[in-house]
């Protein structure tokens, strides 16, 4: 395990977009040092509902840990890979209402912003802007210290807060060195609730799953670690400063401690590996120590934690020659766009079954079915998602963010407007309000026909996986992949 003096500490590569600075449309986000959330209640429950399209839009299955229960707020912090999809995952399971903090540009975009400013996201301006003269030191301060304090103000009232401690997101396997954001906003919400003899809030360390991250129709898994107490390090003035809305930087040797604790109890809920090769293999170490043990992994959950059991025991010579040729055989799959559960229980390279035709059929048949609703009310989005996907400048984290922005907002720019044009063709006539029925009525339809065909997409999808693996199987890499997994399976047999 890396600890944060040693961790990577790169300042992000700034895409156009965080280069645009809209010093207007920040000074008027919404804020508030009272406690009370600055965003608008209906919008936040509006945005909610949204995030359950775009989740079933973007992921095959989705699985959490229980909600951990709590009094007063929660800080949730996680590692940072997956841009908006990051946030969304655990925000879409939360009860209480979510104060955020984002790069400045997502908040004054045009159409992005407007909901986040209505959700009440607090905008945050990095030191990679800084330092690359897109703002002065002395702009970012105000902004950063009045959304902090909001943040803050909110979290010892009780609400929950996402943060991303890490300031950034990336590509890497492993968590990056934590900014001091995070801790500081813990620190004064601690104060403040204390000031106020308000529940004391908590850090909430988060573990962010996926089969793989930045493929459409993964799996995903939201793990709960061990929640972080935050410690009463403000005099009794500072914290009534606090409670007024004068922001007060805590102590510097607590701000440190604090942030040092966050990262050494985070880590291990990441991947927390030297590189992504690593994981694979250690993923697929596991999927094939379950097969011998007669319990196939079933759930990315059991993965997950079986896999870490794996990562916990590779430190002897053994171990090392075995994790070397797992390396190279969960390369030969992944080059091939194949995963650990490939592997057929017998621990060898599954091939076509008739279950696999079958899925190929009735995929193609539902997609064909449901194609004259699902393709129309959905293509626009899906279309503009593939490309800005493909031709942006955010990286490989932006594929899945712009597909659940697409999943997000169709049912709401398409769905609706398809629903109500339908009507007056139907009917000939101006809408009324008898015509609320029918237009709920349409929307469950295109949402039915939607996920059905996404179904469809499932089924034919794994139709093609089989025949990647056939085609695989066929080639010098198959049989070179066949021969690493029996060399693997016999360094199983001995470790045991």
């Amino acid at each position: 395990m890396t600890d944060q003096e040693n961790a990577p500490e790169v300042l992000p590569e700034l895409s156009v977009s965080a280069t645009r600075l809209n010093r207007a449309k920040l000074e008027k986000v919404p804020w508030n040092h009272s406690g009370k959330h600055p965003g608008s209640r209906f919008f936040g429950g509006l945005l909610n509902l949204m995030f359950e399209f775009g989740n079933a839009a973007i992921f095959r299955r989705s699985e959490n840990d229980p909600l951990p229960p709590v009094d007063g707020g929660v800080i949730y912090v996680a590692t940072h890979i997956n841009g908006l999809v990051d946030p969304m995952v655990i925000m879409r399971i939360q009860k209480k209402r979510v104060i955020s903090l984002g790069r400045h540009d997502l908040i004054t975009r045009p159409f992005i912003g407007w909901w986040s400013r209505r959700f009440g996201a607090q905008p945050v301006l990095r030191r990679a802007e800084i330092e690359a003269g897109v703002v002065d030191a002395e702009f970012a301060k105000h902004i950063n210290e009045r959304g902090m304090l909001t943040a803050a103000s909110c979290l010892a009232a009780g609400h929950s807060a996402v943060i991303m401690p890490e300031g950034k997101s990336h590509q890497d396997s492993r968590l990056h060195a934590l900014r001091t954001g995070s801790p500081r906003a813990a620190l004064a919400a601690a104060a403040i609730a204390e000031e106020r003899n308000l529940p004391p809030p908590v850090i909430q360390t988060v573990g962010l799953h996926w089969k793989t991250h930045y493929w459409f129709r993964t799996d995903s898994y939201v793990e709960f670690g061990e929640a972080i107490e935050i410690p009463s390090v403000y005099s009794a003035s500072d914290r009534a400063l606090l409670a007024s809305g004068t922001w007060v930087e805590p102590p510097r040797e607590d701000t440190i401690n604090l942030r040092q604790k966050m990262f050494d109890t985070l880590s291990p809920l990441t991947p927390d590996s030297p590189d992504w090769p690593t994981y694979r293999a250690l993923k697929l170490i596991a999927n094939m120590e379950a097969n011998n043990s007669d319990k196939p992994l079933q759930k990315l959950s059991e993965e997950v934690h079986s896999t870490r059991d794996v990562r916990a025991g590779m430190n002897d010579t053994q171990g090392s020659q075995l994790l070397d040729e797992a390396t190279e055989a969960a390369e030969i799959l992944h080059q091939n766009d194949l995963y650990a559960n490939a592997i057929s229980p017998s621990n060898e390279l599954r091939g076509m079954s008739n279950n696999d035709r079958l899925r190929g059929i009735l995929g193609t048949l539902l997609m064909i079915v449901t194609s004259p609703i699902a393709i129309p009310a959905n293509i626009i989005l899906s279309s503009i998602a593939k490309y800005m996907a493909e031709e942006g400048d955010e990286g490989l984290d932006s594929r899945t963010t712009y597909f659940l922005l697409a999943g997000m907002f169709s049912p709401l720019l398409f769905w609706l407007p398809l629903v109500f044009l339908s009507l007056l063709l139907l009917q000939g006539t101006a809408l009324s309000p008898s015509d609320i029925i029918p237009g709920l009525i349409g929307l469950f339809i295109i949402m039915d026909l939607t996920y059905i065909f996404l179904l469809g997409y499932d089924f034919w999808n794994d139709f093609t996986t089989a025949r990647r693996r056939v085609k695989l199987s066929r080639s010098e890499d198959g049989e070179k992949l066949n021969l690493l997994l029996k060399s693997i399976n016999s360094h199983l047999g001995a470790l045991k």
